[in-house]
């Protein structure tokens, strides 16, 4: 069993030490929270296993400039890392999660500029996080908003929320994956609408569609997404990690090819502690105490 346990670890590029907490992943919503870090662009909240990130640009509703994208990267990185971390949420303010691009600073950038632009690496380093991130959106996800949202692996909604790329009005088009993401999401249609002819989507509309799975009061949104969050860091870690990755596969992966991945990552999780303790616990008609082994 040590083997297996071992063998994981690598293939996963992390150790497998045990939380400080096993039985609860997380308070309830509404317990007291620690602040770890405020960079200048991001608050940073502990909810035991799960970290709350908010954008923190009140100024410019949240436009994200360079400075922020590459605190969130950075940020992402520490809790892929933290193996105390198992999920993390991300939300902005009441009236905007993110509105779009800083137009200034896109402004001063040329076509030079563009090629050189370190967003693209922070986008990438966003887009590679392996662990659960949740998007709690309450106003305007416009623009490089809304591709930050897409980001996630589940976006929570509030009734107000706006999503749109409206890129298209100022002669650009989206460049952080709206294209891509965007049509995944809600399908060729609706996704051609609102590219082409820069049109927002309601919330209501944006869960019919499938971008988002739920839509809350707006007061409830963070509550919300760290209610989901926490019931999701209390599952096995390693096998959490494993299924998003097999069904982020199945975005890419012809149906053969995804099962494959699908069965070879069943196997892997057959000799782990976790899935052991999972199985007696069921047994013992208790809670699990997932270790991340």
């Amino acid at each position: 069993m040590l083997f297996f346990c071992i063998v994981l670890c690598l293939y996963f590029g992390e150790t497998a030490s045990t939380p400080n907490t096993t039985k609860n992943a997380g308070p309830e919503p509404g317990e007291p929270c620690e602040e770890v870090v405020m960079p200048n662009t991001l608050v940073v909240q502990a909810h035991q296993a799960v970290r709350l990130i908010t954008l923190h640009r009140p100024q410019a509703l949240n436009a994200l400039t360079t400075e922020l994208l590459g605190e969130l990267a950075d940020e992402l990185h520490r809790c892929a890392e933290d193996p105390e971390v198992r999920a993390v949420v991300i939300s902005g303010s009441r009236k905007a999660f993110a509105a779009g691009a800083d137009l200034n600073e896109m402004a001063e950038r040329d076509l030079v500029g563009m090629l050189d632009d370190p967003r693209q690496a922070y986008w990438q380093q966003i887009s590679r996080f392996p662990k659960p991130l949740i998007a709690a959106v309450n106003g305007y996800a416009l623009g490089g908003g809304c591709e930050l949202a897409m980001h996630a692996d589940i976006l929570i909604a509030g009734d107000d929320a706006q999503f749109g790329q409206p890129e298209i009005n100022l002669g650009i088009m989206p460049g952080a994956g709206g294209t891509q993401r965007l049509l995944h999401a809600v399908g060729k249609s609706l996704a051609m609408q609102m590219v082409l002819g820069g049109e927002s989507i309601s919330a209501r509309r944006a869960l019919d569609a499938g971008l988002v799975s739920e839509i809350t009061p707006p007061e409830l949104t963070v509550e919300r997404a760290l209610q989901i969050a926490q019931r999701i860091a209390a599952k096995a870690p390693l096998a959490v990690r494993l299924a998003k990755e097999a069904l982020l596969k199945a975005q890419d992966l012809d149906l053969a090819s995804g099962l494959r991945f699908e069965r070879h990552a069943f196997t892997l999780l057959a000799g782990t502690a976790d899935r052991n303790e999972g199985i007696r616990a069921f047994q013992e008609k208790r809670q699990a105490a997932f270790k991340g082994c």
